[in-house]
């Protein structure tokens, strides 16, 4: 067995052995990576056979299914004995907002401004709520009550919290552009609201268990169609986990060495390695009710700053 193909099967193995198996997890993943550029819906029994190589039997795909389509994750449709799952609105709507992250391009210049978010005039119980939901949006805890966003700007907040409403009772302030924009200081709170240290062991995980891959595929990239498929999903399945609970801070407020954009690149070079493959393989193996599922719309080969 060669290098890159015992570096599949090690990743294979890794997933394997996770208590609870989250296997609807995965199933959003491929969905997201390789079902919704190619129009959404497929065949539940080509769904199936593609992830049954990666340690997931049929049974356990009809019931991580029949819970996505619970949560509203997926909206099924029966055409004959056949059954055809795609994103269900809200679950699209979750999708845009998780995935947008993983493929990011560059990150555009810091104005140096922030978006604060007082909560001391929320009701108690709904406090925390609504806390959780803007350190989902990539809000850090300044202090009691005041949460801060470098990026997102103050009318984006206010339709966030107008969805979950909060708009009446939540202050939102934003500020001048700083001068200077990063000082000692700051970049102390920085590190203190968002958690970097945690964040930055997470990262180093992601690049010590995707490297010898990398390294692998530059010496000798044999890897099947198969093979691609399985690396390429279980690439973008680890970096989306830890996606999610990185708030994309501007570059101006990260350390020098800042791990989590050495996973990007890293991230971003093994996707373009793989993904030809991994189309050639998803082309043969999934359908639609009227047949192949469609080729990826232009808005794929944007992913990562540009896939060619």
């Amino acid at each position: 067995m060669s290098a890159a193909k015992d570096c599949v099967a090690t990743l294979i193995d890794d997933f394997q052995k996770r208590r609870p198996l989250r296997a609807g997890s995965l199933i959003i993943t491929i969905y997201g990576d390789s079902i919704v550029p190619r129009g959404g819906t497929v065949w539940l029994g080509s769904l199936s056979k593609l992830v049954e190589p990666i340690g997931i039997n049929e049974r356990l795909v009809r019931t991580s299914v029949y819970r996505l389509t619970h949560e509203t994750w997926l909206k099924g449709e029966k055409v004959g004995r056949r059954s055809y799952y795609r994103l269900s609105g809200p679950g699209r709507r979750r999708f845009e907002q998780a995935f947008k992250r993983v493929y990011h391009g560059a990150q555009p210049s810091w104005s140096g401004q922030w978006t604060l978010a007082f909560l001391t005039q929320l009701p108690p119980e709904k406090r925390q709520q609504i806390r959780d939901e803007l350190e989902w949006l990539g809000f850090g805890n300044f202090s009691q009550g005041v949460l801060a966003h470098p990026v997102l700007s103050r009318a984006e907040t206010m339709v966030a919290l107008q969805e979950l409403n909060a708009a009446d009772d939540t202050i939102v302030m934003q500020t001048q552009t700083m001068e200077p924009m990063t000082s000692k200081p700051m970049r102390q709170q920085v590190r203190e609201s968002w958690n970097l240290d945690e964040l930055a062991e997470l990262y180093h995980r992601f690049l010590t268990k995707f490297r010898p891959l990398w390294n692998a595929l530059n010496t000798d990239n044999d890897l099947s169609q198969e093979e691609s498929f399985i690396a390429r999903t279980l690439l973008i399945h680890e970096y989306r986990k830890v996606q999610l609970r990185d708030p994309l801070l501007p570059d101006e407020l990260l350390p020098t060495s800042w791990e989590g954009r050495y996973a990007h690149q890293l991230c971003r070079n093994l996707y373009r390695l793989l993904y030809q493959r991994t189309e050639i393989w998803l082309n043969k193996h999934l359908e639609t009710a009227e047949g192949p599922l469609p080729a990826p719309g232009p808005a794929f080969y944007q992913r990562f700053g540009g896939l060619e």
